[in-house]
């Protein structure tokens, strides 16, 4: 069954760590939340690690650089490398400067991870939108101090035609506190503040699947998030699976309302998923409904039912989402959820 086509969660007999060659791994939200490791996040990767799986490390977060990324990650715990760290940060500079002579100057707002991917780039960025020859305007997420005047500054340049690229538009980011405003919150306001569109390259775009497939060669990838419209859209954009792990943005009833783009291969808790096999979601008999483990689950009168007791919760939100977007086809789920959803207690 191919992403495109997808009305129920996949299933798979061998683990995922040995099901896939490499696992494309969002980090926010996924291995930590404000720095800190998400449970069960370490231990899952240096199994799956041990085991002969590749890891990388594919953010959006365009803030920090490989370098101090691959640093934090063997801080918590999981040895890494530069080298295997790809953010979008590399991925809108290399869009830069396939469309800007070498040594433009490019107006920055963001933090040092985009300073140094567009110095590798052969790019000298800038802090003034009245820079003489200015080629470009790039934005990327500059950590909760970003300044008000900084975006002030972008609207200037792309007021006057300034080319308006971003890292990415993510609305949001997990913290240690909670959800946060990301640097798609930041690129609205310049774009209020313009009526401009940014050339955009981080998930769910193109540039950033053609960025890490450069930088990692995987052969079987199987990509891992936590956001519906970054990691498994930018999957189904990329036609590979996709693993989405419920220890960030998205919740069950935004699963069980995804549109197709938005539907993962498999759904699991945590990165304990890797390491396991996925159970099958069947129909029964008659089209009376999906079953999966202990659960079944069938639309009826306007709202998802979910019948069983005990078993695993998450194989109940399985059958549910088979039940959800197969009734929904191309669209949205509109059922009523509520109900089915407080007897899974996730």
């Amino acid at each position: 069954m191919t992403s495109q086509s997808r009305t129920r969660p996949g299933g798979s007999e061998r683990s995922l760590h040995r099901a896939y060659d490499t696992a494309l791994l969002d980090l926010d939200g996924v291995v930590y939340a404000g720095g800190e490791a998400i449970a069960h996040a370490v231990d899952s990767l240096v199994a799956a690690r041990a085991d002969g799986m590749h890891l990388a490390y594919v953010t959006n977060n365009a803030l920090r650089t490989p370098d101090a990324v691959a640093a934090h990650l063997t801080e918590l715990g999981v040895p890494s490398e530069a080298g295997e760290v790809i953010t979008s940060a590399q991925a809108v500079s290399r869009m830069i400067a396939e469309q800007v002579p070498a040594g433009s100057k490019v107006l920055l707002i963001g933090g040092e991870g985009l300073r140094v991917a567009l110095r590798e780039r052969g790019l000298v960025p800038v802090e003034s939108a009245d820079e003489e020859g200015l080629a470009a305007v790039v934005q990327g997420y500059g950590g909760p101090e970003l300044a008000w005047a900084r975006l002030a500054e972008a609207s200037y340049a792309v007021n006057r035609g300034v080319p308006w690229f971003a890292s990415n538009t993510d609305l949001t980011i997990p913290s240690a506190r909670g959800i946060a405003p990301g640097n798609g919150a930041a690129v609205e306001v310049v774009r209020i503040a313009t009526g401009a569109e940014p050339r955009v390259a981080g998930k769910p775009q193109p540039p950033m699947h053609r960025e890490t497939v450069l930088r990692t060669g995987a052969e079987r990838p199987l990509v891992v998030g936590d956001r519906l419209d970054t990691d498994i859209e930018g999957a189904f954009n990329g036609e590979v699976d996709s693993l989405l792990v419920l220890t960030g943005v998205t919740d069950a009833e935004q699963l069980l309302r995804a549109e197709p783009r938005h539907r993962p291969t498999y759904v699991d808790r945590d990165l304990r998923g890797l390491l396991t096999g996925q159970p099958e979601v069947e129909g029964e008999a008659g089209g009376a409904g999906f079953r999966c483990g202990g659960w079944t689950a069938a639309a009826v009168d306007g709202a998802l039912e979910l019948r069983g007791e005990g078993g695993d919760p998450l194989d109940g939100l399985r059958a549910l989402c088979a039940a959800a977007w197969t009734e929904a086809g191309d669209g949205s789920c509109g059922l009523d959820a509520g109900e089915a959803l407080g007897r899974l207690a996730l």
